[in-house]
C-alpha cells in the first residue's frame, strides 16, 4: 500500500503520542525546573512571558530568550527537539506574518528587492526582527512550563490562583480524552491498513479515512456521555485534588527571587 492518506494520519497519530509520552517523561526527570514548585513556575515563566511580550527593546527578548535556552539546557531538555518542534514552527509562523511588514513600513530602505518590489526598510525590519523575538522568547517559556510540570500538577497550580474550576475540568479532559481518542484513531486506522491488501487509489483512502473519522465521532461522543455519568455518580463537582500538596523549599524562594530580579530588569530595559 502506497504512502496514502491512512499512512500520513497514522503517522500524524503516532507522532502526537510520542510528543504526549516526551512531556510527561521529561517533566519528571531530574532537572532545575523539574524541582521547582509548580506556582512558582507558571507565576514566574508566566512574567517573565508577559516582560518579553511587552518589550520594546530587541535586547532583552534576546537576553531572555537565551535565559530560557539556558534553563531548558539545566532542566535536560533535548534543544535538538525543541529546536524541531517549537522553535521552528513559532518562527515559520511568525515570518510568515511578520513578512509583509518588512516592506509596508515606511523608513529608510535597507534592502532593494528585484522586479520592481518594494525595497525592506529599516524600521520594517526591525518590527519583524521585534515579533520574531517576541514570539520566540514566549513559546520557549511556555514550552518550558508544560515540559517540567507534570499536568495534574499545573491544573492546580492553577487552580491555586483561582482559576474557575470549570476551566480546570475542560482543560483536565481535554487533554486526557485528545490522548485517548488519539490512541483510539491509531489503533482504528493501523487495523485498517493490516486488513488491506495491494494497493489503493488516493479516492479510496480518502473513502477510508472518512469513514474511520466518522465512526470514531460517534465513539467519541458516546464516552464522553458515559466518562461524564460516571464522573457524577462518583461525587465529582470540578475540584482537581491530588494526594500530595504544595510545599514551597528553599530553592523554590531563590527561584522566585530570581525570577522577580529578572522580570523587573527586562521591564525596565524593554521600556
Amino acid at each position: 500500500m502506497s504512502a496514502g492518506a491512512v499512512t500520513k494520519t497514522l503517522r500524524g497519530f503516532s507522532q502526537a503520542l510520542e510528543h504526549t509520552l516526551a512531556a510527561e517523561e521529561s517533566s519528571r526527570a531530574p532537572g532545575l525546573l523539574q524541582a521547582l514548585d509548580a506556582r512558582v513556575k507558571l507565576v514566574g515563566l508566566g512574567s517573565l512571558v508577559v516582560a518579553a511580550a511587552l518589550s520594546r527593546n530587541l535586547a532583552v527578548p534576546a537576553a531572555l530568550f537565551a535565559l530560557g535556552v539556558t534553563l531548558a539546557a539545566a532542566s535536560r531538555l533535548q534543544l535538538c527537539g525543541m529546536a524541531k518542534r517549537v522553535w521552528w514552527v513559532a518562527f515559520a509562523f511568525t515570518a510568515m506574518i511578520a513578512a509583509p511588514a518588512l516592506v509596508l513600513t515606511p523608513g529608510e530602505p535597507l534592502w532593494l528587492l528585484p522586479a520592481g518590489l518594494p525595497p525592506v526598510t529599516a524600521p520594517g525590519a526591525r518590527a519583524a526582527m521585534l515579533l520574531a523575538a517576541r514570539v520566540e522568547t514566549t513559546v520557549t517559556f511556555s514550552a518550558l512550563l508544560v515540559l517540567t510540570t507534570p499536568w495534574m500538577r499545573l491544573l492546580k497550580a492553577l487552580r491555586a490562583l483561582r482559576i474557575p474550576p470549570e476551566a480546570i475540568v475542560l482543560l483536565a479532559m481535554t487533554h486526557r480524552y485528545a490522548v485517548l481518542l488519539a490512541e483510539t484513531a491509531n489503533q482504528m486506522f493501523e487495523s485498517r491498513q493490516s486488513r488491506t491488501v495491494g494497493r489503493l487509489s488516493g479516492q479510496q483512502q480518502r473513502r477510508m479515512v472518512a469513514a474511520s473519522s466518522g465512526v470514531l465521532l460517534s465513539k467519541t461522543l458516546e464516552t464522553g456521555s458515559q466518562v461524564s455519568e460516571a464522573m457524577q455518580a462518583r461525587g465529582f463537582r470540578g475540584e482537581v485534588r491530588l494526594l500530595d500538596e504544595f510545599l514551597l523549599r528553599v530553592p523554590d524562594y531563590w527561584a522566585i527571587a530570581g525570577f522577580a530580579a529578572a522580570t523587573a530588569a527586562a521591564l525596565l530595559a524593554g521600556r
